[in-house]
């Protein structure tokens, strides 16, 4: 039971592993920031795969004297900051992706984070837009920028180009100056082209793997064989970011002896990767597509959305911000 004497929120929790139905709407503990930490009153929180996986993961922790909140993406406004903080103040709007890959539990009014692991939210930008972007654009950044350093001219495969992590590679892709290829659906090409894709392969009709060759980074998002195929794509010299672990099967060997860089990387907070990210914003070369706004009660039809691998952009929880109108 909550705390009377504590100040009370509202979460979206879970008890136990299952589908979105085990997500409901609970009254908690608000909580308080440490030491440089800020706590911020959630507008929006942003809906990202990982969420639903670990909802239905059976190994993982759903409660066990606690309860357990989803979310890593949110945006809002700080509400008070802890012990030694001093580059925030009350009332600055923020975006961020704390504590990720540990629980941030940003399903709720209030989140605390580390003062590093946010940064302003650009002024073009309102907070159901700024809670869709951390960690998508930032696995797409660190993916592209950090680990494969995309050069001007070079040819960028990007697979599900036009889901959340796709369509904000598409454009980081091609604010380095790269040529940029993506497969998706071919109802999807039209959307991609207005984002600056210069090829776009329909997975349902065409094999990537057997028409596309001389590429020099890949940034997989698919599980099962999208990353071990895509190596046949590589030039000599190319690189392989996947953001999903390399499958055991994977053939490590024959990436090597075709000259192929082939990592698994793991997206981390980095307020310096978001600041490149807002500057993009601020400039009009990177846009952010929701596909959906859903508000905090009706996580489940969120979640349920987002596992239809439907979604064209972002799902995004309104919490303190209105709904837009759907």
């Amino acid at each position: 039971m909550p705390d009377a004497q504590v100040p009370q929120m509202r979460a979206v929790s879970q008890h136990t592993a299952g589908g979105p139905e085990v997500l409901t709407l609970i009254t908690t503990d608000r909580p308080v920031a440490g030491p440089v930490e800020i706590l911020v009153k959630v507008h929006a929180a942003g809906v990202n795969p990982t969420d639903w996986y670990t909802r239905a993961d059976t190994t993982a922790d759903h409660g066990s004297g606690r309860p357990a909140i989803l979310g890593y993406d949110v945006s809002g406004v700080v509400e008070a900051v802890g012990p030694g903080v001093t580059a925030f103040e009350p009332g600055d709007r923020v975006y961020g992706m704390p504590r990720f890959p540990h629980p941030a539990s940003a399903y709720a009014e209030y989140v605390t984070g580390p003062t590093r692991h946010f940064t302003r939210l650009p002024a073009s930008l309102d907070h159901i837009q700024g809670a869709a972007l951390p960690l998508a654009a930032l696995t797409a950044w660190q993916a592209l920028v950090d680990t494969a350093d995309v050069r001007p001219g070079q040819r960028v495969l990007i697979h599900a180009a036009a889901g959340g992590v796709g369509h904000l590679g598409v454009q980081i892709a091609k604010s380095r100056g790269a040529h940029v290829i993506g497969t998706a659906r071919r109802i999807k090409h039209e959307f991609l082209r207005s984002l600056g894709a210069d090829e776009l392969i329909d997975y349902t009709e065409q094999d990537f793997a057997e028409t596309l060759r001389e590429v020099d980074v890949v940034l997989n998002t698919i599980e099962g064989d999208y990353a071990a195929r895509s190596l046949r794509t590589l030039r000599p010299g190319g690189t392989l970011v996947s953001i999903l672990p390399l499958d055991p099967a994977f053939p490590h060997a024959q990436a090597r002896e075709a000259g192929v860089r082939a990592v698994f990387m793991l997206v981390e907070p980095d307020r310096a990767g978001l600041e490149a990210i807002s500057a993009l914003v601020e400039s009009g070369r990177l846009q952010v597509r929701l596909d959906s706004v859903f508000p905090l009660a009706e996580a489940a039809r969120a979640h349920a959305r987002g596992e239809t691998s439907q979604a064209t952009g972002k799902i995004v929880l309104s919490v303190a911000s209105p709904v837009p109108l759907r």
